[in-house]
């Protein structure tokens, strides 16, 4: 059964769906059961993923790892989400841009960030 807000990825096509209406018991894409995607929480390695939150004036800025992540043509975060009690706030990014944003969410009212490399997958805060 999906639940709000889970992440599934297509192994052939790629597509990553966002589950909006909870409910169903699968789902499917190219005749094949999507994944579900389970954010990691832990870097390893020379690049950096998991998302730093930081308090500024009026709100925070997400910065995707503790090193600037890179953002090339074929490796890049395809996006940044804030979470929240009732909001889902998401920042679609493209190669050559910075990997971070700023969020007029106060710190104490995120639940999770989380964020998508198109070669490593899906990333949360601990």
């Amino acid at each position: 059964m999906t639940k709000l807000r889970e992440l599934y990825r297509c192994d052939i096509c790629g597509n990553v769906v966002e589950i909006i209406h909870e409910g169903a018991p699968a789902l499917v894409c190219c005749n094949q059961p999507m994944i579900k995607l389970e954010a990691k929480t832990e870097d390893t390695g020379s690049e950096k993923h998991v998302p730093v939150i930081e308090e500024i004036d009026g709100g925070t800025t997400i910065k995707v790892g503790s090193i600037a992540h890179p953002m090339e043509e074929k490796h890049y975060i395809k996006f940044i989400e804030v979470l929240t009690k009732d909001k889902v706030l998401r920042v679609e990014l493209k190669p050559g841009q910075n990997p971070e944003v700023q969020s007029w969410v106060s710190k104490m009212d995120i639940l999770e960030v989380r964020e998508f490399c198109t070669i490593h997958g899906l990333w949360k805060n601990k």
